[in-house]
């Protein structure tokens, strides 16, 4: 104990000491004993929390402005202690709470987390790192690049995004991110990278299936191109882009003087995990000289597994391509990873250097400063949370894990097909099944709101040529078979109800 450290009295702790210190006052700065008795509640609440998580309903049912009704309507004059603070979490905050790590949670695709990744979080906040420059600390530039290539390793991927070569990738906050810094590159490139002075070209076309995440077109909308000059193309039976389709509309736009920039194509759309033909489409954008980047935000973790690896085909192909641990292998939101085959024309595009931020390293041309890799400036620690996960899981652990999830969807569409009141809406590649009961949009409506307001599961829905259809993803850190299985069994009995 520190000789300045209040003594404490008989029955006491030394943060109970501390914490009742007649020298502190409400609004000093946490002790360190004040913080160690704090983080440990709220480690402790937290490992509760994920313990019982199957005893809440996965849904919030909260009516809209019930959360803030409970909060103060000004913030407080003094100081309170961090006991209140927890104490108001499950008060006012968890009823308000849509529970994404349930293990009843099948809806959207799923945010997982775990507890290396937690872990993870907590000591990089606890860090406090900006790392925008490698000079501003050099391991969390260091560690990241490094995790991009074990993860590039992880996948499969191909060795043309391996930072020891001219590409590499960068940890961007979502995929949403990843897609606009690849149209701007794919903007700037198609210009001769002279929109920085003449403003941006409005005869630029951007190309997508008409499954393609609405990311896209926001993407396209703030770099300057209008949406009037996203194309979407038409997909096949199973949502996948049309590979005659898109070498029709290039070949449209040329002919009416347009300049094709970029193709973005997509492994696991999200509203039926349609694949696109990589290959077919890296041809094309070859041919053309067209940048190419390639989606697979939810799917991708699926190559974490040699067997489905298949859904990069042709990926070596691709000029950027980016995933998202924070959907399916237990990283926690945010951390979505991007690679591209050429940093420098990304660096072209991002990079503008202040007298402020000149530095040794970064003239040496010896480091990488993520800072010209995104779009904002500052950055968090994100690498150390994959750092946790991947030598927590390994590769091994890793893989049992995916290939249970896509085992368990696969089973469930085994049930569905083999039952007379359901269908598949379309075959499900990996651990997305979308399907449907054949008594009609009404019917399935009914089934997903009776559902949903159980509090038992949480399913959410799509269209599927103009179809009302359900959706279940199986990816949740602590789904089991039980889980799928009384999922199953719910939907049953809605359905006859």
């Amino acid at each position: 104990m520190r000789p300045d450290q209040p003594q404490p009295q008989p029955g006491q702790s030394p943060e109970q000491a501390s914490e009742h210190s007649d020298n502190r006052r409400p609004g000093d700065h946490m002790t360190a004993a004040e913080f160690r008795a704090a983080g440990h509640a709220a480690v402790d609440w937290i490992a509760d929390y994920l313990s019982t998580l199957e005893q809440r309903p996965v849904l919030s049912t909260v009516e809209p402005g019930a959360i803030a009704a409970q909060l103060p309507a000004h913030p407080p004059q003094r100081g309170e202690p961090f006991s209140a603070m927890l104490a108001d979490l499950e008060r006012v905050v968890m009823p308000g709470i849509t529970h994404w790590q349930h293990p009843s949670f099948f809806a959207y695709f799923n945010s997982n987390a775990s507890g290396p990744s937690i872990l993870g979080e907590l000591l990089s906040a606890g860090i406090g790192v900006q790392g925008m420059l490698w000079a501003t600390s050099p391991a969390c530039t260091e560690v990241e690049t490094v995790m991009m290539d074990w993860l590039l390793e992880l996948l499969g991927l191909p060795d043309i995004f391996r930072s020891t070569g001219p590409g590499g990738g960068v940890i961007q906050d979502t995929a949403s991110s990843a897609t606009l810094c690849a149209i701007l590159a794919a903007r700037e490139r198609a210009t001769g990278w002279q929109t920085d002075r003449t403003g941006v070209d409005r005869a630029l076309c951007v190309y997508a299936s008409d499954q393609t995440h609405s990311s896209i077109e926001k993407a396209v909308r703030i770099a300057g191109l209008g949406k009037d000059q996203l194309r979407a193309v038409a997909s096949d039976a199973r949502g996948a882009l049309d590979p005659t389709a898109l070498a029709a509309a290039i070949a449209a736009d040329r002919a009416a003087g347009r300049t094709p920039c970029a193709v973005i194509a997509t492994v696991g759309t999200t509203s039926s995990h349609a694949i696109d033909p990589l290959r077919a489409v890296g041809e094309i954008c070859r041919s053309e000289g067209v940048w190419l980047h390639v989606d697979g935000a939810h799917a991708g973790t699926a190559a974490v597994c040699p067997e489905y690896r298949w859904i990069h085909d042709g990926l070596e192909l691709a000029d950027s391509y980016c995933t998202n641990p924070h959907k399916w292998m237990f990283t926690n939101f945010d951390c979505d990873a991007f690679w591209v085959r050429d940093r420098a024309a990304l660096v072209r595009t991002l990079s503008v250097l202040p007298e402020y931020l000149r530095n040794a390293a970064t003239a040496s041309g010896e480091v990488i400063d993520y800072r010209d890799w995104h779009i904002p400036l500052g950055r968090r620690f994100r690498a150390l949370k994959l750092w946790f996960v991947m030598r927590h899981y390994g590769v091994e652990g890793l893989r049992r894990h995916i290939g249970q999830h896509i085992a368990l969807a696969q089973r469930f569409a085994e049930w569905v097909a083999a039952h007379d009141a359901f269908e598949l809406a379309v075959p499900a590649p990996l651990n997305l099944v979308c399907f449907r009961h054949v008594g009609g949009d009404a019917v399935n409506q009914r089934i997903v709101e009776t559902l949903n307001a159980s509090g038992a599961l949480y399913l959410t829905h799509t269209k599927i040529a103009g179809r009302y259809t359900l959706r279940l993803c199986v990816g949740g850190t602590y789904t089991e078979a039980r889980h799928v299985e009384a999922a199953w069994q719910a939907i049953t009995a809605a359905a006859a109800g």
